[in-house]
Parts: structure tokens; sequence; C-alpha cells
């Protein structure tokens, strides 16, 4: 294995004899007509340029694609929202790779869909399982996945347009948590199970700011939280490569012992 991968990688992988022996989880909702994209976006779009046979005998197949970079399960870039930050092909790959984590709100994000997670939910992490490791990546367990791609379930409303975002309602960080995260803890990434770092009523997006201007980047939209644990997967989240892109679809995974 090449030493240019992060050592967090080389010591997680000594538990394994090949890659057939992890558990690889796909945390990654598929791209289609069902994926959901903020209001004001455009939505995916999948176009057939050719299906059949060709004059030579052969079958060939080919489509072509477009999609606003956030929406389904996608990166955001810190220029997103922080000017003179990383773009979407600046982030270094190892910010993107590493031993994760999940903090589970669910319970609270239940009873309360416009719930922001607090400092104590890090503490009351911490308290089971320890200090958040460094350059760990976060990855926040609101529940909300379950409801995809129902959007009215999911983002709280299913009507598109401007108007339709101030009906947002779902889970978020809390301001003040993002800014803990930035000076009393150090990580690589965070990441959650519904649109948007922020919750939905969200006007300033200050979680953002506070995150993206540390160059920390953010996972929205990731798939099957509910399947990982606490503690002890490590993920591994690429991004399409855009130049100068403030952000881009995602194909993210968990490597389980």
């Amino acid at each position: 294995m090449s030493l240019l991968l992060p050592l967090s990688l080389l010591y997680f992988w000594s538990d394994f004899a090949t890659l057939d022996a992890a558990k690889v989880v796909d945390l990654t909702h598929p791209f289609s007509e069902k994926t959901l994209y903020w209001p004001t976006a455009k939505g995916f779009q999948l176009n057939e340029d050719f299906k059949g046979t060709t004059d030579n005998g052969f079958y060939y197949e080919a489509n072509s694609y477009s999609a606003a970079e956030h929406g389904g399960t996608h990166l955001d870039a810190p220029i997103h929202f922080a000017e003179g930050t990383w773009t979407c092909d600046q982030i270094p790959v190892k910010k993107l790779m590493g031993p994760a984590v999940v903090v589970d709100i669910s319970a609270k994000c239940a009873k309360n869909r416009d719930y922001q997670v607090q400092i104590v939910d890090f503490k009351n992490w911490e308290k089971k399982h320890g200090e958040l490791p460094k350059d760990a990546i976060v990855l926040l367990r609101t529940g909300m996945g379950k409801h995809w791609p129902d959007a009215e379930k999911y983002l709280g409303t299913k009507e598109r347009g401007p108007e339709a975002v101030p009906k947002l309602h779902f889970p978020g960080l809390h301001p003040e948590a993002a800014a803990w995260l930035v000076s009393e803890r150090r990580i690589d990434a965070i990441g959650l199970d519904t649109p948007s770092i922020d919750f939905g009523q969200s006007k300033l997006f200050e979680s953002h700011q506070i995150l993206f201007a540390d160059n920390i980047p953010a996972f929205e939209n990731v798939a099957h939280l509910d399947k990982l644990p606490a503690t002890g997967a490590y993920v591994i989240a690429l991004p399409m490569k855009i130049a100068k892109g403030s952000g881009g679809p995602l194909r993210i995974i968990a490597l389980l012992p």
C-alpha cells in the first residue's frame, strides 16, 4: 500500500487482511429524477444520447447529465460561504478521508424537526466515547434520512421556488456548536443527513460561515447513517473534482472492521 495514504488509513487498514474483510457501507443517495435539491436549484437531469445497436453491430449506450452543485448527496466546499477559502478542487484529499464519529441526536430531532445540535450534544457524546478524535470526520445523525426522497417529510415542504424557502423545516448544527468545534476541537470535515449544515429556518447560514472560514468542508444529504457505529468507521468522501466549484456530487462510503 502506498505510504502516500494518510497514516490513519494505514493504521485502520492493519485490521484487515484484504479489502474483502471490510464491511463497506454506501452513504450516498443515487442521483435520479427523484433526487432532492434546494427549492431554488435546478434538479438532476439525465438525457439519453444513444441507446441501442450501432451501425457496426455492437450495443452502445451513453448519456449526458446536468445538475446544480448542491443537491443529493454532495459536498459543500468552504468557498461556498467563505471568500478566499478552498474551492472543490483545492480541498486536500486527506481532509476527505479519515476516522469517523457519529453523533446521534435523532431522538431530539424526532420531537423537534427544527432542532439545532448543541455543544452539550457533543459533550454528552464525549462522556461515553472520549474526546472527539483529532482530524476526525464528524457525522450528525438527525434521523431525517429515513424520509428520503419524500420532499415534504425530508425538507418540510414539497413546494419549489423562492416562496418555498421560508417553509423549510429540518435540523442542523447550531452556530455556537460550530464555533466550539472550530475553537475547541480539530476536525477535518462534518456531515449530516439533512440538506444543510444549518437548520431549515436559518437566514444567515452562520454555521456554514463559521466552519468554512476555517476550511472545514461539509457533506450534506448523507445516507444510511443509522448503519454506522458511534466510533470505528473510516470514511472516504470523494466529490466530483470541479475546478473552482463551490461544491459537487459526492460519493461517500464507510469502511467498518
